[in-house]
């Protein structure tokens, strides 16, 4: 690539995935909003633009690691003169987690804009992301998707071409469904365990060894035995996940039963003040929900 690629938000995951990007040896401008990131990304080979207009004027393709819609619109100068700026004649690449109609929404406007969009969400959270392990799904114009395929190369393990945006958001949230109710399960027989006295070095020996083992339960299940609740995806990042998620089921009309229990936990567990903790600390919803019904002091997990 003769222009170097633009990369927008280094925070937990899209610090990592930058890196990497760096790293293989591919030119790239970062920037971020709020950064304490910038010296190791420039040890990696990485530039920082001085600002958004820097960045913008020197790369055809932008990559956005965002945490949510409004930092997009932001970023972008959505609904502002600066949108046309920022996406004409360039090809904007999504890899944040929205919804999947302001996806689709977003990809008219920098249609009718004169750029492209390729929607792009991932699949894992910051170890894979750190290992270049992720699964990257990918929705939009096919030879714009084909290019995108390529450059994500360096921070994945496999990508998924899944049609018209908004096919990548919807089989991402498909995908964060199944994840979401198998963490909180997790927490719960974690919670079931340890109160029934079970050892819960033993309980995570039983299930490592089983049939239901997977990476994401194995490391869970240690963060939860450790009592570790360094973050790899945060309380706060996935109620919000589960709540896109639980409204794109009603707007297909469709019941989400698991999930939205789940969804409620999240919001328990943020309310408690563990927003920024790792989603393994679910279980603190869990463990109030036991001491409520008992009439007991919960038991720090």
């Amino acid at each position: 690539m003769n222009t170097p690629i633009g990369f927008i938000g280094l925070g937990v995951m899209g610090t990592p995935m930058a890196l990497n990007l760096a790293r293989s040896g591919l030119p790239l401008v970062v920037w971020s909003r709020s950064s304490t990131h910038y010296d190791t990304l420039r040890a990696a080979g990485a530039e920082v633009a001085e600002d958004l207009d820097a960045l913008f004027a020197r790369c055809e393709t932008v990559v956005l690691m965002l945490a949510h819609e409004a930092a997009i619109d932001e970023v972008l100068g959505r609904r502002t003169p600066l949108f046309g700026q920022r996406v004409a004649g360039r090809l904007i690449v999504n890899m944040s987690t929205t919804s999947p109609g302001y996806s689709r929404s977003l990809a008219d406007e920098i249609g009718a804009g004169g750029g492209q969009y390729v929607e792009a969400p991932v699949s894992g959270s910051r170890k894979p992301a750190e290992a270049g392990q992720l699964v990257v799904m990918l929705a939009g114009p096919p030879e714009a998707v084909e290019s995108v395929r390529h450059l994500v190369r360096p921070m994945s393990r496999d990508s998924l071409v899944c049609g018209d945006v908004p096919g990548a958001l919807t089989m991402k949230l498909a995908v964060n469904l199944f994840l979401i109710t198998m963490v909180t399960g997790l927490a719960e027989a974690t919670h079931f365990a340890e109160r029934h006295g079970i050892d819960l070095a033993r309980f995570a020996q039983a299930l490592n060894s089983g049939p239901m083992a997977s990476d994401v339960s194995r490391i869970k299940i240690g963060k939860l035995v450790e009592q570790d609740f360094s973050v790899q995806a945060s309380i706060t990042d996935v109620l919000k996940n589960s709540r896109l998620v639980a409204e794109a089921a009603r707007s297909a009309g469709i019941v989400s039963p698991l999930l939205d229990a789940c969804h409620a936990l999240y919001g328990e567990t943020e309310a408690l003040g563990h927003g920024g903790l790792d989603m393994a600390a679910v279980i603190h919803a869990i463990a109030q929900r036991t001491a409520q019904a008992t009439g007991q002091t919960p038991t720090p997990p």
